[in-house]
């Protein structure tokens, strides 16, 4: 087991415990001493890191990149909607520190203001990892996150201040006493000798005048699940619910939901969980009557439950995954908004070796905020926020574009650096069919999106995306279309993330460094004809600072 990859989640209510404040790091006054000028050096080192960080060929442009430093891990925490701005932490390993919740606010998602760091190292804890935020009846929010290092366990801290720029951990931390790394043991009502997880604490929701929260499993499946003949019921993704009257006093209640194997392998954990009420739209309004459960599994990726809560117990109906041939799709964070919108973001790996930092300065960068819903048919609908429409400048269209079999044709559309493309596509009888981007001039460079017939699948080669980083795969993601039914995928692209979306069920967000700059664009079609009704494009403005 690795330290960088044991991480958490989620959102939502809160009360009034006695909290103590947090040890804050020296401003950068102290730094260069208390009322004298900032050295010239200091202000040119500052702007020549922000032109470097402007000029990087691979840094995107609007999708929320980890503003310095090392985001690895570098999952998305503690996202919470408060009077008109969406709030988000950002887990990183600040230089000299150790790992700390960044904070970002934003009315739209896509423009980003920077606060102070919300916790680090300091009060009882040695850093924080993954974990949650929650907004209570009367404005307050907590956070909910894994202290670090050893026989901790989980932390809560707090903040009353309507900028969220000043939080303070509880005095009575760890609420959640770990006895050794991620594990407690206990005994249960009956007095038998009980192990739980006390990782990766979930969001906080509200219930009849009382707190749960939900602990991830991993360290508890490494002890105990593991082995070929561990127990059935310590195999594969858990997690454990506790609940509280007043935040500072929690108790054990019972594992969450029951794990199946005929849905998760006994190898999955369960870290990094959201759970949320499900909305019956992309717009929100009043939820459906189904929950959703975000979480990883650290060797699959991303994942999600969508089933009953009743009687403090989760009953799922359905899985869903988010990844399926690796797991760079990774540590979901999620939110409802003032709509009713659940919106939620991930971590999609750099995939450069860990030594790029310090020739780049910074890693970790997220997928673009995902609107989910519930469909008509039980099943999770996709698409991203409404808000990356006011992204769009440039404007180019196609029509009727009939594609032979065996054939690739070129398109000339705007914006090939930051982009958006509608693709509507009628499949005719092809067996194969879809788009290429970022294709380099000499061919050597493609990245290739399509749907295969024969198998029912949404497809993303990254193979030949670049001749030096990246993973080289064929990711691939279930996608039965009704008969008649065309293909709509809407692709974004962003200098090295490309994000596939495909008639709001499904989607794949993968990384790719075309280090030969191409960005040609071309459809093609194998084993049969195909038309693409429509493709529009839009060149996109940059929102990120830099």
């Amino acid at each position: 087991m690795t330290k960088r990859f044991l991480l958490l989640v989620s959102v939502f209510y809160m009360a009034q415990p006695s909290v103590v404040a947090q040890e804050k790091p020296a401003p950068v006054h102290a730094l260069v001493g208390i009322n004298r000028d900032i050295p010239s050096e200091v202000i040119q080192a500052t702007r020549d890191f922000r032109e470097r960080l402007l000029a990087d060929p691979y840094r995107p442009a609007y999708h929320f990149c980890v503003p310095e430093d090392e985001g690895r891990p570098g999952d998305p925490n503690g996202a919470f909607y408060y009077k008109g701005r969406y709030h988000l932490m950002f887990l990183y390993k600040s230089t000299g520190k150790g790992f700390c919740w960044g904070h970002v606010s934003s009315k739209d998602m896509l423009h980003w203001r920077y606060h102070p760091d919300a916790i680090g190292p300091g009060n009882g804890d040695e850093g924080c990892y993954s974990g949650g935020a929650f907004v209570d009846d009367d404005g307050s929010v907590v956070l909910s996150y894994w202290m670090l290092w050893g026989a901790r366990g989980i932390g809560l801290a707090k903040s009353t201040d309507m900028n969220f720029n000043d939080w303070e951990k509880f005095e009575s931390n760890p609420v959640i006493k770990s006895t050794e790394w991620g594990i407690t043991e206990m005994k249960d009502a009956s007095g038998k000798d009980i192990h739980v997880g006390s990782a990766d604490p979930s969001n906080i929701w509200k219930k009849d005048g009382r707190y749960y929260m939900l602990t991830g499993n991993l360290l508890v499946l490494n002890k105990y699940g593991r082995d070929k003949n561990s127990p059935a019921d310590e195999q594969g993704d858990r997690l454990y619910l506790f609940e509280s009257e007043n935040l500072e006093n929690w108790t054990y209640v019972d594992r969450f939901y029951e794990s199946k194997r005929e849905w998760t392998y006994a190898s999955e954990d369960n870290m990094c969980p959201s759970f949320l009420p499900l909305p019956s739209s992309a717009e929100g309004g009043k939820p459906s009557h189904k929950h959703l459960l975000l979480f990883i599994s650290h060797n699959t990726g991303c994942k999600y439950y969508i089933g009953d809560y009743r009687n403090d117990r989760f009953h799922p109906d359905h899985l869903g995954r988010m990844s399926w041939k690796d797991n760079a799709y990774f540590a979901p964070e999620a939110l409802i908004d003032g709509q009713g919108r659940q919106i939620m973001w991930s971590w999609i790996f750099d995939d450069r070796p860990d030594s790029i930092k310090t020739y780049y300065g910074w890693t970790g960068t997220y997928g673009l905020p995902r609107s989910l819903w519930l469909g008509r048919d039980g099943t999770l609908r996709m698409r991203p926020v409404k808000e990356l429409e006011t992204l769009r400048m440039k404007e180019a269209m196609v029509s009727n574009v009939k594609v032979s079999p065996g054939s690739e044709i070129k398109l000339e559309l705007p914006g090939r650096e930051l982009m958006e493309l509608e693709v509507t596509i009628l499949p005719g009888n092809a067996m194969r069919y879809g788009i290429k981007v970022c294709i380099s001039d000499d061919g050597r460079e493609e990245t290739v999106i399509y749907y295969d017939q024969l198998h029912k699948k949404l497809k993303f080669d990254t193979r030949k995306s670049g001749l030096e980083f990246g993973r080289k795969i064929i990711e691939e993601a279930p996608l039965e279309l009704k008969k008649g039914e065309p293909l709509v995928l809407r692709i974004f692209i962003d200098k090295s993330i490309v994000e596939v979306f495909a008639n709001d069920r499904q989607a794949i967000g993968r990384r790719i460094y075309p280090t030969l700059g191409g960005r040609g664009i071309s459809l093609f079609s194998d084993g049969g004809s195909m038309e693409a009704t429509k493709v529009k494009a839009w060149e996109l403005n940059p929102s990120n600072p830099y």
